[in-house]
């Protein structure tokens, strides 16, 4: 053959194979892109693996088990119970296996982490406690005022076991072994109490668990997923790998022009073939670049329809937008105005004035074309795990349905792909919480005094009660905070931020709820633990009046010092109620912070039951203070879990109740 001939079908040859290579998926990206299932669990993604999920789309030390309900995860030796991940944060909560519904393990070990792939974050709520086995006297248990409780050996004799909740306390008792145990601070200060003689109480704070950070390379695969490649790890060079769609992408230097230019033509020979005319050649080039055209096109077609299919494949993400899809089509008449997403840009002129931000998105403010100002919180972009769907269906389809003086004004709202906003009224004063300081004080020359407060406090209340009985479906926010109350430029207070609110039927006395929902300091104990009871829109009603507890400090500097802020409450209760309940002749503003101190301790009392309707907080509230009976201490008095901190699998009853769970934000009842 020719030399120039072989060198054109050479060519042809390798941009032929060339151009399918770019066209063929990368089979690590098909495998690690897609999410998997593990137990209860769905929507798992990088860093875990395990099941029919290979190493290869996970990272070590992150494999599941997934034969039981619950995925378990081995640290160290030790298997732990996943009760909850949260991929926003690369948070876990975990719980021991060996603990779980078992206070007496058969191997005694501490708890222990790999400290490169897990550490407990400081600014969560967990706590130490010790478990003391095989102790020989229990007089010492008694003196120290420890929680003592039974194991059987061999299911005969008794052994003398004991609880230290509070580190170092049990530091002089002679016993055969220990462990420590992190697990939920609340869990572990109700311990302390009176109630904590119940084995059942000791069960729930072992299996409150508590909450790690995990770190496999998250930077790295964050800036891998952005670019729109899948994460993964290569186990042959020990590092985390970024595989792309194409594979063409991970094999562009294999078909250099270095490459091809080092292509000798053969050597001549004794009797070289005599040369082919321009004609013959010319036809060569035609039918030779005729072919390249032909298979190029044909690749071009082949990727462009196998690409095609790819994007009509469903997957969790386009599930969830069309879900939205639906909800807004069946309840477009609840809905306000829809604007695209060009339009948010306009007003709020490019993102440019920032108001606040938080967990679900950032809030700007803008500009109508009408000149009115509103607020517009922009949601987290899509990420296909459900969450952002359900934050934003849960906002539309809540707020939507209200009108009240006391609720927020939602005036319309975005959902363009995977961008979403809510478009609300401006309110000048912002949030409760800007007025008050991190020691828990109204700030200096705000302009925000007792009777304002007081004002606010009957406000929130009248919202509150108007979402819980005023509206055809029953609405519990699951969120009443300072930072869900805006403040309009006459102090009037307006609750926001539906996100995690849930919608039920006024009869339902009781929610079935799988998910964490709630905010450090605010969250009722039977979220937490159903041991205390259901959860229902006594929930509101507690964090109500935590929220109102911290309302009626925030003008009087000696009531709780800084120090003191993790026994808040117990603090307020033995200074306010108990020292100074029978003074008499007090001042009207006086009389107004006592009635909130009184109305909040009825609010916060540890069993849903105890509490009452926030239509009774209301007769409290405006009603004489003579009365308000005197609430009970109660007895989970820090009442402090985070939302984070909080996984209906705290429980084994919680198990039982899995299959039952409907899901209520994606219905208008």
């Amino acid at each position: 053959m020719n030399p120039k001939t072989s060198q054109i079908l050479f060519l042809f040859i390798h941009a032929t194979i060339l151009s399918i290579s770019f066209c063929q998926n990368n089979p690590n990206f098909e495998n690690c892109t897609h999410t998997f299932r593990c137990g209860s669990f769905s929507n798992l993604s990088y860093p875990f693996w395990g099941g029919s999920r290979p190493l290869s789309c996970g990272y070590p030390g992150f494999e599941l088990n997934c034969d039981g309900a619950a995925p378990l995860l081995d640290i160290s030796s030790l298997s732990y119970r996943v009760l909850q991940i949260n991929f926003s944060t690369h948070t876990l909560h975990l719980a021991r296996q060996d603990l779980w519904n078992n206070t007496c393990p058969e191997i005694l070990r501490n708890t222990s982490l790999d400290p490169d792939l897990f550490q407990i974050p400081p600014d969560f709520d967990d706590a130490n406690i010790t478990l003391y086995f095989n102790c020989t006297d229990d007089r010492q248990i008694r003196v120290l005022n420890l929680t003592e409780f039974s194991c059987h050996a061999n299911g005969a004799v008794a052994t003398i076991n004991a609880v230290d909740a509070s580190p170092g306390t049990g530091a002089g008792i002679t016993c055969g072994g220990s462990i420590s145990v992190p697990v939920n601070r609340t869990a572990a200060r109700a311990l302390e109490t009176p109630a904590a003689s119940s084995i059942n109480v000791l069960r729930d704070a072992l299996a409150s668990g508590f909450f790690v950070k995990w770190s496999a390379d998250n930077s790295g695969c964050e800036i891998c997923r952005r670019s729109g490649g899948a994460c993964g790890y290569d186990p042959t060079v020990g590092t985390t790998a970024c595989y792309k769609k194409s594979q063409g992408s991970m094999q562009v230097g294999a078909a250099t022009p270095a490459s091809v230019a080092r292509v000798e033509a053969p050597a001549p020979t004794a009797s070289p073939p005599p040369r082919r005319s321009s004609g013959q050649l010319g036809k060569i080039l035609g039918i030779v670049f005729g072919v390249i055209g032909t298979n190029v096109l044909s690749v071009a077609v082949v990727c462009y329809l196998r690409r095609r299919c790819m994007e009509r494949r469903p997957n969790s993400n386009q599930v969830t937008n069309q879900d939205i899809e639906k909800f807004l089509l069946q309840h477009g008449s609840l809905a306000s105005k829809r604007y695209r997403y060009s339009e948010i840009k306009k007003i709020t002129k490019s993102f440019h004035h920032k108001l606040g931000q938080g967990g679900y998105g950032i809030v700007y403010k803008g500009t109508l074309p009408d000149g009115c100002l509103v607020a517009v919180k922009v949601l987290s972009e899509a990420n296909g795990d459900g969450e952002d769907g359900e934050e934003f269906i849960n906002e539309v389809a809540s707020i939507s349905r209200t009108s009240h003086v006391n609720i927020v004004n939602l005036l319309g709202f975005c959902y363009d792909g995977n961008q979403r906003a809510l478009v609300y009224e401006f309110m000048p004063n912002q949030s409760l919480d800007k007025f008050i300081s991190k020691d828990g004080l109204v700030k200096a020359d705000c302009g925000l005094d007792l009777n304002k407060l007081y004002k606010i406090a009957v406000g929130v209340a009248k919202g509150l009660e108007y979402l819980h009985t005023g509206c055809n479906t029953r609405i519990v926010h699951f969120d009443i905070k300072p930072q869900n109350i805006l403040l309009d430029e006459e102090f009037c207070p307006k609750i926001s931020d539906f996100g995690l609110a849930k919608l039920c039927k006024k009869k339902q006395s009781v929610l079935s709820m799988l998910g964490a929902r709630g905010t450090i300091g605010y969250i009722a104990p039977e979220v937490f633990s159903r041991n205390f009871g259901g959860v229902s829109h006594k929930s509101d009603v507690y964090s109500y009046g935590m929220m109102l507890l911290k309302m009626a400090g925030a003008t009087t500097k000696n009531v709780v010092t800084e120090e003191d802020e993790n026994y808040f409450p117990d603090k307020i209760y033995e200074q306010v109620v108990i020292k100074r309940i029978d003074e008499c002749g007090v001042r009207e503003e006086e009389e107004r912070r006592r009635k909130m101190y009184l109305a909040g301790f009825w609010c916060v009392q540890t069993m849903p039951s105890d509490r009452p309707s926030i239509s009774k907080v209301v007769e409290m509230l405006e009603g004489s203070l003579e009365s308000i009976g005197i609430p009970p201490k109660p007895i989970l008095f820090s009442g402090i879990l985070a939302a984070q901190e909080i996984s209906a699998l705290t429980s084994l009853e919680e198990e039982e109740e899995e299959e039952e769970e409907e899901d209520v934000s994606l219905e208008v009842v």
